[in-house]
């Protein structure tokens, strides 16, 4: 996956932020999809709403990019 430089990162819209009050977690293709995901609990300073609403945003980008996810919630991310 391409790593976005700070200029990259400046030019999203917010709605291509996973969080997009702090700037977290982009949605922009299917690689950073997959990315959120896997760092989606790492992300610190966030309530369960937003949480929620992150993950909302990850589903739809998801099935933009074609990228398959298996949890129904985040509350299921890294559990088997």
């Amino acid at each position: 996956m391409p790593r976005l430089d700070q200029d990259q990162l400046d030019r999203l819209d917010e709605d291509q932020f996973a969080f997009p009050k702090e700037r977290k977690e982009p949605l922009n293709n299917a690689a950073h999809v997959r990315n959120a995901i896997a760092r989606f609990n790492q992300v610190e300073g966030v309530s369960d709403d937003e949480r929620d609403s992150a993950w909302r945003r990850i589903k739809k980008a998801a099935e933009k990019h074609g990228v398959e996810v298996q949890e129904k919630s985040w509350r299921e991310i890294g559990r088997k």
